[in-house]
């Protein structure tokens, strides 16, 4: 006990009352300065040169013998440094055999998809979740929360979220055993080069702590109030398989200090992962970052538009990877951008002034497509006629010939001149006046395989005349149920490794038949062209 008060005395964890979660590297650097100020190192003791050299060279990582002695590994940050020169068992390392407390984990109270914030200061510096109850909490030194949680309830394996390790409290040792692999895998799952490629070979079904079976990919995402819009615009958007590849492997977007980017990244991670505790995720931590890039644009307890939001999302993710530079590429734009020919004719619009046309070349990752006007009047047996119009009809929008009338923009007509890998179709279902928002009920008629598009439109050609592909495959189908301004979103999900459609509506998800998506009220679709590079 007296050695006990001396540790309390000497030392406190550091960044014990930090502020906000995810600083910048200045911020973090300045946070960690103040925590050591506040409750940090200590002036150094002078000690026996013996001593100082025993201290020194105290064991290396991996802990033999009694399991005592490990110098605290380089990796280590600045929070740890105040505990490993002020007391000795801070560095010590013990293997799992050694620990009397690796048992009292319970694997069914850990969610990693929150923010990860102490549950007592709310902030996201230097947190440590309890592997008992799953609970966050700041630091592990003496006079921290974690400390104190150990002390009070008698849990005492905890992990530090930023890098995995494990430690147990209030005896400060490390811990290392491999059946710690499972939960540093869920808090971060990997994926080698050859994981990904394997993604789209085999059927693949994992099976959750509580015996549960779950599709990796296709799992349903929480809603945790009114965020089923961003939940099916991230079902469709990781169909683009370039794309999920892409955010599966950190590396390839480490040097990008975005934390929409990181956590994006995180979501599609947990998504494909197949060894979750649970069979369903929740977007949490991603939407926290969307409030926060958009300006709580868009929130989690209000209901937005996914059309909005999916073209706010591609268009953010691009600048933030390319570093604001719009016309440089990204695999955003490999995957998603195609290009126009806008005409606008002589006297109109932008060539109001001008007896010639206005001829320009711009570039698109999403199409709009006009429904036809819905009826006004019921039929002579008293019913309402829900009309139908085959994609074709709506598609001769981009046909180079059919006149497109626009009160500020003037009468255009518009040409595709290159086709994307990924063709992403809008149907602008709902029409928005000074009064009220009306939905337009016209069934879209569309196959799921083999949408041919030059049987509508002129195609681009090779540069010697050759026909190049333009023939695609639905991969996801967006639908909107209820009112205008009501209702609820789902999504049509195609998986290929299957070949089989699946209905995603936040957690449930349901197989379904294909014929039962060509009758769906479509509202935004993703295609991809059968024959690209």
């Amino acid at each position: 006990m007296k050695r006990g008060r001396e540790e309390m005395e000497e030392g406190g964890e550091a960044g014990r009352d930090q502020a906000a979660a995810e600083p910048a590297a200045g911020e973090e650097q300045q946070q960690r300065g103040e925590g050591q100020q506040d409750g940090g190192s200590p002036p150094k003791k002078q000690r026996p040169e013996g001593e100082q050299k025993d201290e020194q060279q105290e064991g290396a990582a991996g802990g033999g013998g009694g399991g005592a002695a490990a110098a605290a590994p380089p990796e280590d940050d600045e929070d740890d440094a105040p505990l490993h020169k002020n007391f000795r068992m801070s560095s010590a390392v013990r293997k799992g055999a050694e620990c009397p407390y690796l048992d009292t984990i319970s694997r069914q109270n850990l969610d990693f998809d929150f923010e990860k914030c102490c549950s007592v200061t709310l902030s996201g510096h230097n947190v440590y979740a309890c592997l008992v109850c799953g609970k966050y909490f700041q630091g592990r030194g003496p006079n921290t929360q974690a400390y104190t949680h150990a002390l009070e309830v008698g849990h005492h394996m905890f992990m530090k979220v930023e890098n995995g390790r494990v430690y147990c409290l209030p005896d400060m040792y490390e811990v290392r055993d491999r059946s710690l692999g499972d939960i540093q895998y869920v808090l971060n799952p990997t994926f080698t080069p050859e994981d990904v490629s394997r993604l789209d070979a085999a059927v693949s079904w994992a099976r959750a702590l509580d015996g549960s079976e779950y599709m990796p990919g296709l799992v349903g995402l929480n809603n945790m109030k009114m965020n089923d819009y961003a939940n099916v615009v991230v079902q469709a958007f990781t169909r683009v398989h370039p794309i999920r590849d892409f955010f599966l492997r950190p590396e390839n977007y480490a040097s990008c200090s975005s934390l929409l980017v990181q956590r994006f990244g995180e979501l599609v991670r947990k998504v494909w992962n197949p060894r979750a505790f649970k069979g369903q995720v929740s977007p949490h931590e991603f939407m926290q970052a969307v409030m926060a890039a958009s300006g709580k644009r868009f929130i989690i307890d209000r209901q937005s538009d996914p059309v909005d939001f999916l073209s706010w999302l591609v268009n953010t993710l691009h600048l933030d990877l390319t570093g604001g530079k719009r016309k440089k590429r990204s695999v955003i734009t490999d995957c998603l951008q195609g290009e126009l020919e806008v005409v606008t004719l002589a006297g109109t619009g932008k060539a109001k002034d001008s007896a010639q046309d206005a001829v320009d070349h711009v570039p698109f990752l999403m199409l709009g497509l006009d429904l036809p006007a819905a009826p006004l009047f019921k039929d002579a047996l008293e019913k309402v006629i829900i009309p139908q119009v085959p994609i074709f009809d709506i598609l001769r929008k981009f046909d180079g010939v059919t006149v497109n009338e626009d009160i500020k923009a003037g009468r255009r007509r518009f040409r595709i001149t290159r086709l994307p890998r990924f063709l992403v179709l809008h149907m602008r279902r709902f029409l928005k006046n000074q009064f009220f928002v009306e939905k337009n009920p016209t069934i879209v008629n569309f196959p799921v395989k083999n949408l041919e598009l030059s049987a509508c439109v002129p195609v681009p050609q090779g540069p010697d005349g050759e026909a190049l592909p333009s023939k695609y495959d639905l991969v996801a189908n967006m639908v909107h149920e209820g009112k205008a301004g009501e209702g609820l979103y789902r999504v049509h999900i195609h998986r290929k490794v299957e070949d089989i459609w699946y209905e995603v509506q936040d957690l449930r998800v349901t197989e379904v038949l294909p014929q039962m998506v060509a009758l769906s009220e479509t509202y935004l679709q993703i295609y991809e062209l059968k024959g690209a590079q």
